[in-house]
């Protein structure tokens, strides 16, 4: 059995360090632990292969846009034939406080349009999914907001965060996903 972990966010430099793209962070922060290189290009994304806890895994950022995340996902579970409750998604979310992480098996897209896609390839909602908490708009808009940089203060919580993620994903692969939920969800 392998787990695909993917981070979801958008390519190209001028996203790099953007609240859409904590999932990004997330899959560099396991490579970087765990010594897999996340480089090949393949199924619309950037994916690497290896052993987290013993666990098979595939990492993956898809280099699709947020928007079209489920292309990639989709592409990468049918080639490998990986069922949705081994795809675990990594994503940002405006509902959480800052820095706040919450793991769930299952759910609705909640208005995030990365988790419309997969769930609209992988047609199901049972997949699990770890939401990194970006905080809510003040009074710009949500694209504005979700595309705008951490200042520095958030940058250190938002960090921490990541950190606690690539823990959860850590912890589920050891003892199971729902184990995890009960250790890392506050």
């Amino acid at each position: 059995m392998v787990n695909l972990i993917v981070g979801l966010g958008n390519p190209g430099r001028e996203y790099e360090g953007t609240r859409h793209n904590v999932g990004f962070e997330v899959i560099d922060e396991l490579s970087a632990r765990h010594n897999i290189a996340v480089r090949k290009r393949d199924f619309r994304s950037v994916i690497g292969e290896g052993l987290i806890n013993g666990q098979k895994v595939i990492l993956a950022r898809p280099m699709t846009y947020m928007n079209l995340s489920g292309e990639a996902v989709g592409a990468i579970a049918r080639m490998f034939k990986i069922e949705p409750k081994d795809i675990w998604i990594i994503l940002d979310d405006v509902a959480l406080p800052l820095g706040r992480i919450r793991l769930r098996l299952k759910g609705s897209p909640g208005g995030h349009n990365g988790l419309k896609s997969i769930q609209a390839h992988l047609h199901t909602d049972q997949y699990p999914r770890i939401r990194i908490g970006v905080g809510a708009p003040n009074s710009t808009d949500l694209v504005d907001h979700v595309l705008s940089r951490f200042n520095l203060e958030e940058r250190e919580v938002i960090s921490e965060a990541i950190d606690r993620a690539a823990d959860a994903v850590e912890k589920a692969l050891e003892c199971g996903f729902e184990r995890a939920m009960n250790l890392f969800n506050n």
